[in-house]
């Protein structure tokens, strides 16, 4: 059995797919090769890794791809176009993964587990959908979409109409106990990626996928607790938090107990709209027993000593 201590690390799916990039194979696998070298570097710290990752990126391509050919091919639901990104980016990273670690002599296997996630049917994002997703339509084609698929779509400032979809809290990871004996036995594991294929339980307790997209961070916090990670790894776009950020009198902070986190959210120090929902994450993440939160950024990760990198928030 592995006796190594765990770290989540949650990853937006640009990390595949970067902004203005055509989303090449050939580019998603440069990227997953990048990536890779990043989380080889929290393996051979000594942590059993578990990987979430966004998909936002690659499911709006995919959904490109099929009303493109959906005179010939039907298109196929959103849990299903999630799951297929979950098996794609899976591999890119598993095979990127296992060859970085490889290249380290630090042979350690890598598995993607097809996640599900169950949310309630009844939640209340299922009567106010406000996710888009996927392509632009013009409005001839978003009316046909609305009364044929009955679809809910918005028109998104002057740029064309969008299907948006529900956003529902998620409430159990069905193969948590797969991820949980696989970081046991020493595997890095991807999973929840997208936040999970979201499902519900219907009258006689079977799945049934729906179209819906859940929060990738949601889920990242919860499985952290879930699968008992030690470090929770929070990438944002800059190196380290800051007090004042962006006045003369900001200062970058190396650590923060878990007493001056709160007060220093109290204190508005953390916007809700950019470092205030990772503070308040990493808060939630100690209370429920993990022991330490790293923010920083992916290339500081990467390229910067492990010991002295990014701001590491701990327990008072």
């Amino acid at each position: 059995m592995n006796a190594r201590r765990i770290a989540l690390l949650a990853i937006g799916g640009n990390a595949l797919l970067k902004e203005k990039e055509r989303g090449l194979q050939e580019e998603q696998l440069e990227n997953a090769r990048e990536t890779a070298e990043m989380l080889a570097k929290v393996v051979t710290e000594g942590y059993s890794l578990c990987v979430v990752h966004g998909n936002g990126p690659q499911v709006g391509n995919l959904l490109i791809q099929q009303e493109a050919g959906s005179s010939q091919i039907p298109p196929y639901t959103l849990d299903v176009c999630g799951a297929m990104t979950q098996g794609s980016m899976g591999y890119m990273l598993e095979r990127m993964l296992v060859n970085r670690l490889a290249f380290l002599k630090c042979p350690t296997p890598v598995t993607t587990v097809l996640t599900e996630v169950v949310v309630d049917k009844h939640d209340p994002g299922f009567e106010r959908p406000t996710k888009p997703v996927g392509p632009f339509y013009p409005e001839f084609r978003a009316l046909e979409l609305m009364k044929g698929k009955r679809w809910k779509m918005k028109e998104d400032a002057g740029r064309g109409w969008r299907k948006v979809v529900p956003s529902p809290r998620p409430l159990e990871i069905v193969q948590l106990e797969a991820i949980r004996q696989l970081l046991r036995l020493g595997h890095c594991v991807m999973a929840g990626g997208g936040g999970g294929i979201p499902v519900i339980r219907d009258a006689s307790g079977f799945l049934v996928g729906v179209e819906a997209v859940i929060d990738k961070d949601l889920v990242a916090g919860m499985l952290a607790e879930q699968i008992g990670a030690s470090l929770f790894v929070v990438l944002t776009g800059v190196p380290k938090v800051a007090l004042d950020f962006g006045k003369p009198t900001q200062r970058w902070l190396d650590r923060l107990s878990l007493g001056e986190a709160r007060r220093h959210l109290a204190e508005g120090q953390f916007p809700p709209g950019s470092m205030g929902p990772k503070i308040e994450g990493a808060i939630s993440f100690i209370e429920a027993g993990g022991e330490e939160v790293l923010i920083t950024t992916a290339d500081a990760l990467k390229n910067e000593p492990y010991a002295t990198v990014g701001t590491r928030i701990t327990r008072d």
